[in-house]
């Protein structure tokens, strides 16, 4: 057993080691080469194996399309942009596509684990056996199991990849680069919002790129938070891409933008705060927005920050609250997530207000 845990480790140690080893020194014909190379060795494995032909037939499609979506990314994205793109970004992007060398490994293990088995025809004696709700919940099981795979082929798409990471080179996670997009009239509406004895908290489900390929590690459906000084919003802000009108970190947000899908929507709750509470929250903003900010892309990893003013939307949202000593959990900032707001609400402070759907 001792021999077979330290094979183990040693295994682990040099594919990590390789993997490094490609990070610092792989050029794209490289990542080209073992893409390609893990993709055939899958299909080839699957080929050779005992699973149903129609099993065998997805899987290696998958494969093709998980090397379709390798290559492209690495392509267009890692090699080809990189002139175009800061270090950080580079750096960034060619973690990725080092991460992503099993992602056809990745894939036969997810639609392995949904057992197909379980859905082969039951022979005379059990289905003499089965009941109607066993038969529903298997059923249940397929379906489930067929929206995963649309929804990772979806988040996993050409389109989305290339927007989330062809928009890396716009960030900085070591330097200030957003200032003043918030304007002096966007803080004479905070002030007339003074009188109203709440902060308000907005979690929304905006089915962006980034939204959406945050939420394959978070398995979470909302994954933005917000903060606003008023009700209707019109004083909404949080830390963000700027949606190419503003550079990366502390923006104004409208409604309207957080509609990127059929199905996206926003929940809108309310904590009291006093006249002086909402005060030190503004004045605060009113400082990021004059010293400048940028959003912590690396802190969605790493969750820390290298400089004060460089957070990400729950980061900022949850040291806002703390400014107004109105944190209700207790939570490192670079580890919280949108949705903790609401769900680590155990002594309900959080009031709910409404949501808006849009269709």
């Amino acid at each position: 057993m001792n021999d077979l845990l330290q094979y183990r480790q040693a295994t682990s140690w040099v594919v990590i080691i390789i993997l490094l080893g490609l990070f610092v020194v792989g050029t794209a014909p490289i990542y080209i080469l073992i893409y390609v190379f893990f993709a055939l060795a899958m299909a080839i494995r699957t080929m050779l194996g005992t699973t149903k032909r129609s099993v065998k037939f997805g899987l290696i499609i998958s494969f093709i399309l998980a090397m379709a979506v390798q290559i492209v990314f690495c392509t267009t994205v890692v090699f080809v942009a990189q002139s175009h793109t800061s270090i950080i970004g580079h750096l960034i992007a060619k973690v990725f596509a080092t991460a992503i060398i099993p992602l056809p490994l990745m894939l036969e293990r997810f639609i392995i684990s949904n057992k197909p088995a379980d859905f082969y025809p039951p022979s005379v004696e059990e289905a003499a056996t089965l009941s109607f709700n066993f038969l529903k919940n298997n059923l249940n099981k397929v379906v489930n199991a067929t929206k995963s795979a649309d929804k990772l082929k979806s988040t996993l798409s050409v389109k989305n990849l290339s927007a989330t990471f062809g928009d890396l080179h716009r960030h900085s996670s070591t330097n200030y680069i957003n200032n003043g997009s918030l304007t002096e009239a966007y803080f004479e509406k905070v002030e007339e919002s003074l009188a109203d004895p709440y902060l308000y908290i907005v979690i929304s489900n905006t089915g962006s790129p980034a939204s959406e390929m945050i939420a394959m590690f978070t398995m979470k459906q909302f994954n933005h938070a917000s903060l606003s000084f008023d009700k209707d919003l019109k004083t909404i802000i949080s830390y963000n891409g700027g949606v190419n009108v503003y550079p990366p970190g502390l923006n104004p947000e409208t409604v309207e933008a957080f509609h990127q899908k059929p199905d996206a929507s926003i929940l809108v709750y309310r904590i009291q705060a006093t006249r002086e509470q909402k005060q030190a929250v503004a004045e605060k903003v009113k400082q990021i927005n004059e010293d400048g900010s940028a959003y912590n892309i690396l802190g969605l990893v790493t969750k820390h920050s290298i400089r004060p003013n460089i957070m990400f939307c729950s980061q900022f949202v949850y040291k806002m609250l703390g400014i107004a000593g109105l944190q209700y959990f207790e939570k490192k900032d670079g580890q919280v997530r949108p949705t903790d707001f609401i769900e680590l609400d155990y002594h309900k402070q959080l009031e709910y207000c409404y949501e808006i759907k849009f269709k």
